[in-house]
């Protein structure tokens, strides 16, 4: 089972643990570690939020500037071959590589 709770700019993921018969989860698309559980929805939903204000709190506290998700940059790593491939065909299509990869992922994802 894999699911999402959202807050603020926040993306939590949802999962179940039958053994411990808990829901679990951590915050997405970030590298801090932000994690938080619950034994119902309504729990593990005041956990995720209350995880993501004490993150936000901690980085105040701390004057570090919080991790924002999905900055809408990363990177990829493919072949040699299909790196040159990619990039004559954006050429050929007159865009940028990032034009190209991004309508590729466009066509494969549901928005």
């Amino acid at each position: 089972m894999k699911n999402y709770l959202h807050y603020k700019e926040y993306v939590g993921s949802v999962e179940f643990s039958e053994e411990d018969t808990v829901f679990f989860g951590k915050v997405a698309g970030i590298k801090d570690l932000i994690s938080f559980e619950g034994d119902s929805v309504d729990a593990i939903t005041t956990d995720f939020h209350h995880a993501v204000d004490e993150y936000l709190a901690f980085c105040i506290e701390k004057g570090k500037k919080p991790e924002k998700p999905f900055k809408g940059s990363f990177n990829v790593r493919i072949s040699t071959d299909l790196h040159r491939k990619a990039a004559l065909t954006a050429s050929a299509r007159g865009i940028s590589l990032n034009m190209l990869v991004e309508n590729a992922i466009k066509e494969t994802v549901s928005m």
